[in-house]
Parts: C-alpha cells; structure tokens; sequence
C-alpha cells in the first residue's frame, strides 16, 4: 500500500515548477536533488518519483550526475537564498578605514 508522504502538496508545487524549467540553475539542481533524496526509497508519491525521473530526462541527466553537480555546488560555496559576492557588489573591505 502506497503511503502519503506529509510535504506532498509542498513537494509537488517545487515539481511542477522544476517540471517548466529547460535549463537549470543552481537551486533548480539543489532542489531536484534534495527531492530525490526525500522520496529515496519512500513506498508511496509514486507521481512525485515518475516526474523527478521526468525532470532528469528533460536536463539530459542521470541521479549520478545531478549529485555530482550538487556536490560541485555545495563545495564551492553554494547556499542556498544567498547572492554571490560578485551579484552584491565589490565586496571590498571597509573596516579598516573605520578604525579610529
């Protein structure tokens, strides 16, 4: 019997927009990742399994792969909800000209 998985709803509206997207940014990958982790193993959300393979297929990827990008991401830096330096500005350093 399949089991209903409690961030279904949730899960299944970050899908439908990874579903859209042709070419994947850092955190459509985190994303996908992360989903295909939650839903490992998981004896239930049979939709959410089918089209997370459907997402892979249509970024000309495997499991594999995405993890390995995943990791790539994380390793150099990579946060979630957060801009690169080079997004924000210079990031020169200031703090030392505000030193009495």
């Amino acid at each position: 019997m399949d089991q209903s998985h409690p961030l279904h709803a949730t899960d299944r509206d970050c899908l439908d927009r990874l579903l859209a997207v042709a070419s994947p940014a850092p955190e459509h990958l985190v994303d996908a990742a992360r989903l295909l982790m939650r839903y490992q193993g998981f004896p239930g959300a049979t939709d959410l399994q089918d089209d997370l393979q459907r997402v892979l297929r249509l970024w000309g990827m495997d499991r594999e792969a995405l993890h390995r990008q995943t990791r790539a991401l994380w390793s150099a830096g990579y946060r979630p909800g957060t801009r690169s330096a080079e997004a924000v500005g210079s990031g020169f350093d200031t703090a030392a000209e505000e030193s009495p």
